[in-house]
């Protein structure tokens, strides 16, 4: 395993400092943000696809972020895995190249004058590569063994590529939670670990305080919560996440839904920047959005969180 590299931060306060702090803000849903400057993501890569192919899109959705007022840019790594650039022809090395990449897309967007900035590799759940919608149920017929196996490769490379801190994101149930906090124990870089729930539970139908609760006693986490999830379950979490001690992480998606027959987005959003504040109260300390999330509804964050835009 490489050793992580040196994070190249403009800032002498580490993430786990500033939440310690106050609010820090999360950037939006990065599909969305590529879709609205005119890519395509429907590759099974998804986003990752254009780490390959348009990585000046990946940087030009990451700056829109930042110019919003993001304080946290989290990488397009999210669906990144070896085997799904082997099925696409790209061979090990260059996915290693790829997924480093992603890091050094955020950190170039983030260079924007006037705000602290940090870069979080995302690393999304073992559903995530089947591309099937497997990551919003879970319980891949899996060991915690077998997970770890096929999250510590990526987790390496991107813990080498130096990352301010590693998401561990829309995490859909307890047995993928331990498997990627065991990977990640000997890196070296802070995590936080969120999960996509649903009615008070997992994706998995595991209760919330259960899932939680495997962040006890470990300092490597600096926030616990909710991501990809309903806006309303994540008003709910929040209060549960806190009740760890950690500082909450909180970024739902709109509120729309994803009809896969017809292949679009329906529903209305009910994402409102005002809920921050009710986050915040509950515990929440870095807060921002996920999926059809855009860099307005960033800014609308930022202000009401009392962070200007950059």
């Amino acid at each position: 395993m490489q050793p992580a590299r040196t994070p190249e931060v403009s800032s002498r306060r580490t993430l786990g400092e500033a939440l310690a702090e106050g609010t820090v803000l999360l950037d939006g849903g990065l599909s969305n943000q590529l879709e609205a400057q005119g890519c395509d993501l429907s590759d099974a890569l998804w986003s990752a696809r254009l780490l390959a192919d348009a990585p000046q899109q990946i940087e030009a959705a990451h700056t829109a972020y930042a110019r919003a007022g993001a304080q946290v840019l989290i990488t397009a790594s999210y669906q990144a895995t070896f085997e799904g650039f082997e099925r696409r022809g790209i061979g090990r090395t260059r996915a290693a190249e790829l997924m480093a990449g992603s890091v050094e897309s955020a950190r170039r967007a983030g260079a924007v004058a006037g705000r602290e900035r940090w870069v979080a590799a995302s690393i999304g759940p073992y559903g995530a590569m089947l591309a099937d919608g497997s990551e919003y149920r879970g319980r891949y017929g899996l060991s915690v063994r077998e997970l770890e196996r096929f999250h510590r490769p990526r987790a390496e490379t991107l813990a080498a590529a130096g990352p301010d801190v590693l998401a561990l994101e829309t995490v859909p149930d307890i047995d993928e939670a331990e498997a990627l906090l065991r990977v990640v124990q000997d890196l070296g870089v802070p995590v936080w670990l969120s999960y996509s729930a649903a009615g008070g539970l997992t994706r998995a139908g595991q209760s919330l305080e259960e899932a939680f609760g495997l962040v006890a006693g470990i300092d490597q986490v600096v926030a616990v919560g909710v991501n990809c999830c309903d806006p309303a379950d994540a008003d709910r979490a929040v209060e549960t996440a806190a009740a760890t001690g950690k500082p909450v992480v909180v970024y739902p998606n709109s509120g729309e839904y994803w009809d896969a027959a017809g292949r679009r987005w329906a529903g209305s959003s009910t994402f409102a920047a005002d809920r921050v504040r009710g986050w915040q109260r509950a515990g929440a300390r870095l807060v921002g959005g996920c999926c059809r999330v855009g860099p307005s509804d960033i800014a609308a964050l930022a202000e009401r969180t009392g962070l200007p835009e950059a």
